[in-house]
């Protein structure tokens, strides 16, 4: 039998239906019965068996990571990435676990890879409790650190790629010490989800040493990215620069002083906000950033939208919308910013 989304597949639906009701306790039981129909569909089109099996762990892997970080989706979380080498003596390491720390005080969790180096000095600065670890299986260098070893927090990956999920979807802002190539890795990866809009907009922060590790690279990117047209000058606004851990800590705290999520509905974009804005700020920011704005178009404040149902914790927020044009994503960032200084 052929089995279709847009089509009745009796009588598969009717079992797809049983096995539902009889597992019992299915939360939004409609998302649920188009997962089973694509597994079915997966046995049906697909006969490798290693492919088989990479969709296998990646969707228990996703399942564990929801199970996990689920309970806390209340609490904000910062990422921090950073080289599994770096020695306990190191003037780095000591910086992240001096800044971890005060962002458990300020009430944020703390996402490290659960390794040594930098990772081990987020988790031990943020403490247990106060910390997760997305892990990687390696032949060398992954080990969970002692920090979080046996913690409930650890999660244990086979592939990067969920992992990278884990790291991105779950954080509010993301820090980034210096390291090799996974840390490059880890910290182009952000910036390209944010400059094309496939994450949303958080504080990303390069955390420099006294050597400059950051602002050689920043050279790099004025030099033969910017000069060259691969980049435009508004990507400038995806990132901080700094050697301070206070004004890393300030830079994420004001992020989200007024402004608190966003969401896009087709080509309307929402955002969502801690305080009401007044008419004359509203206009302020249609003036300020036409460039995000579809021509004709204006920053509205407005109410919930219907397809943000699935939100429920959000329905009390304000919100202002406007048609955005989907490129300049950069320049969201710098509207986000001007928004936080109302």
């Amino acid at each position: 039998m052929e089995l279709s989304f847009s089509r009745s597949n009796e009588p598969i639906d009717q079992i797809i239906n049983q096995l539902v009701e009889e597992s019992g306790g299915i939360h939004h039981p409609a998302v649920i019965k188009e997962m089973i129909l694509a597994t079915l569909k997966i046995g049906q089109e697909i006969d490798y068996l290693a492919d088989l099996k990479l969709i296998n762990s990646t969707l228990r892997e996703m399942r564990y990571t929801e199970r996990v970080f689920g309970p806390y989706r209340h609490r904000k979380k910062v990422t921090i990435f950073g080289s599994a080498r770096t020695e306990k003596t190191d003037e780095m390491y000591i910086k992240c676990v001096s800044f971890s720390r005060s962002l458990a005080e300020n009430n944020y969790m703390v996402i490290t890879g659960g390794g040594p180096g930098i990772m081990q000095a987020g988790n031990e600065g943020a403490g247990s409790e106060n910390s997760f670890a997305v892990n990687i299986r390696l032949p060398f260098e992954q080990k969970p650190n002692p920090v979080m070893y046996r913690n409930p927090r650890l999660i244990t990956y086979k592939y990067f790629f969920n992992r990278k999920v884990a790291f991105v979807k779950e954080a509010d802002a993301i820090v980034v010490f210096p390291g090799g190539f996974g840390t490059l890795d880890e910290a182009m990866e952000v910036f390209t989800l944010i400059q094309t809009g496939k994450t949303s907009p958080k504080p990303l922060i390069l955390m420099d040493d006294q050597d400059g590790y950051w602002e050689k690279f920043f050279d790099f990117i004025k030099e033969s990215l910017l000069v060259k047209g691969f980049i435009s000058g508004e990507d400038f606004s995806l990132f901080t620069i700094t050697r301070s851990e206070q004004e890393a800590l300030q830079v994420i705290n004001t992020f989200y002083s007024t402004y608190h999520s966003l969401r896009f509905i087709e080509n309307r974009l929402v955002i969502r906000l801690l305080k009401i804005l007044s008419d004359e700020q509203i206009e302020t920011l249609t003036k300020e950033f036409p460039g995000l704005i579809e021509e004709g178009g204006k920053i509205r404040r407005s109410e919930m939208f219907p397809e943000e149902i699935d939100e429920p914790d959000l329905v009390h927020l304000p919100r202002i919308s406007m048609l955005f044009d989907h490129h300049h994503y950069g320049l969201l960032v710098a509207l986000i910013n001007r928004i936080n200084s109302f």
